[in-house]
């Protein structure tokens, strides 16, 4: 069975979100679940991260292929760079755009096979400008965190969480209200009971608090460039599980790898003292 993505995204920030809550009390105590008037940004970020990510890109991959989305998901590492220019005036150094360049060029020698038009043929223009949308409400939300300024990464997740899986249960309700989507049963529902319990730990909890974490302590951009691994792991999984490579996708892996080594021994260089 395949769920559809506005059940898939409300249930597991719906449960994932309780998970949050529990772990902040227990952390930081019931004072670090009030906003102190943050409320309206932690809700704004909160509904563009969580619902405009989950919603457009699972529902951008039922109109186009997973190689597309993992090309256009490449892109907020540049994305990332340009909003924090334009906005911020953090211009990046020449040695950190010649790595984004060569992380992006990478992965795309990943997913392509050395073949663009291979991968880009099939998909559809409307799937692809989904994801990109999606892509685009992941990077806004990535710079969401110099906002908050006071709440620790744990906090910061929380409190935007919450909105944001209001906002994708309201989301489902509509879709399933007027026909566009179906509840699936419970008997559907537990005979998916460790893949859901693998998106509520690991994607929607775990995955968002590192996340954060990430944002936090390396920043903005190194966080987004670290996530051109994300193909890489996949792809060593599968190595493991038996399947071969060819010589054009391991050179691509090099380069993502290689490009982020490069561009962390850069920062931690500018980084200590002369």
């Amino acid at each position: 069975m395949v769920l559809d993505p506005f059940f898939l995204g409300a249930f597991r920030y719906a449960l994932g979100v309780l998970l949050f809550i529990a772990i902040l009390w227990a952390a930081e105590g019931s004072r670090a679940l009030r906003y102190g008037g943050r409320f309206l940004p932690a809700a704004v970020y909160g509904l563009v991260g969580f619902c405009g990510f989950n919603i457009l890109v699972w529902w951008g991959l039922e109109y186009t292929r997973p190689e597309h989305a993992a090309i256009i998901m490449a892109l907020q590492t540049p994305m990332t760079a340009l909003a924090l220019w334009r906005t911020r005036g953090l211009r990046p150094a020449p040695f950190t755009v010649g790595c984004i360049a060569f992380a992006v060029a990478g992965v795309l020698l990943v997913v392509t096979k050395g073949d663009p038009a291979r991968a880009f043929g099939g998909g559809t223009l409307a799937g692809d400008a989904l994801v990109f949308l999606g892509a685009v409400s992941w990077v806004v939300y990535t710079l969401a965190g110099g906002r908050f300024s006071g709440w620790s990464p744990l906090r910061m997740s929380v409190l935007t969480c919450i909105p944001g899986s209001i906002g994708l249960v309201a989301i489902n309700a509509l879709t399933v209200a007027s026909g566009y989507s179906v509840l699936p049963s419970l008997e559907q529902l537990w005979s998916l009971k460790w893949q859901l319990g693998y998106f509520v730990v690991f994607t929607a909890v775990l995955g968002v608090l590192g996340f954060n974490n990430g944002v936090r302590y390396l920043g903005a951009l190194n966080t987004m460039l670290m996530l051109n691994l994300v193909p890489i792991v996949v792809f060593a999984i599968e190595a493991g599980l038996g399947r071969s490579f060819t010589a054009i996708e391991l050179a691509g892996a090099a380069l993502v790898v290689g490009a982020l080594a490069a561009n962390n021994f850069y920062l931690r260089g500018r980084a200590s003292p002369t």
